[in-house]
């Protein structure tokens, strides 16, 4: 019944997310039609730290109380993860090519993302070169908390250091009222789609771990 008002939520919430970036917000004076980018890039790099922090908690749990459905949990947030790491830096670089000139420039919070992309690439390497299951997950834990160092910087980054990104915006009133509105609509829209595919995916890896067991109990 909840994932059900979720999908109805979501998809919803998509919708009037799309009307209101293609027909009701202004387009923005300076750098035009490409600004509307801005609503899906948001979205996108809010999803990659929102990841990265269940795994953080995910991780701390697991080593806590060796639980897999912990270790699951925060497996399937580096899979999702990843994906909208991966967006984010892509359609960075789409906006970027118009209105800075370069497709990529190691400005801080451009190369603080490519950092936390390595470190979801490690996450899943630690657990693969493991020789047992349980030693990868605690490697991989181990990553987890660590690599959450960067989620910090990249939030901080464009007040720490001066770069070409622009400033946080969002918080100092920067942006008008109709492209608030419609950011903070994009980003319920895509928070909502986000939480249905991690249930999603933690529902399938624990049927998954589920079976291995049953398997191995009657073989």
């Amino acid at each position: 019944m909840l994932r059900k008002l979720l999908v109805w939520l979501g998809v919803t919430l998509m919708v009037f997310s799309l009307f209101l970036v293609f027909v009701y917000v202004p387009t923005e004076r300076t750098m035009g039609i490409v600004q509307k980018i801005f609503y899906l890039m948001v979205p996108m790099g809010w999803l990659a730290i929102l990841s990265f922090l269940i795994i953080f908690v995910g991780s701390i749990f697991y080593l806590a109380k060796k639980s897999r459905r912990w270790d699951n949990l925060a497996f399937c947030g580096a899979e999702t993860g990843l994906v909208f790491t991966t967006l984010a830096l892509i359609i960075g670089s789409i906006w970027a090519k118009p209105i800075w000139g370069v497709w990529w420039t190691w400005e801080p919070r451009l190369t603080a993302t490519l950092v936390l992309w390595l470190i979801y690439i490690a996450y899943f390497m630690v657990r693969s070169f493991a020789s047992e299951e349980y030693r990868g997950a605690t490697f991989a834990a181990v990553v987890g908390i660590v690599g959450f160092v960067d989620i910090p910087i990249i939030i901080l980054s464009t007040t720490l250091w001066r770069g070409m990104h622009p400033g946080p915006i969002i918080f100092q009133g920067g942006l008008e009222p109709a492209m608030l509105f419609t950011l903070l609509v994009s980003l319920a829209a895509f928070t909502v789609l986000y939480v249905l595919i991690l249930t999603q995916r933690v529902s399938l890896r624990n049927d998954q771990m589920e079976l291995a067991r049953l398997k191995e109990l009657y073989h």
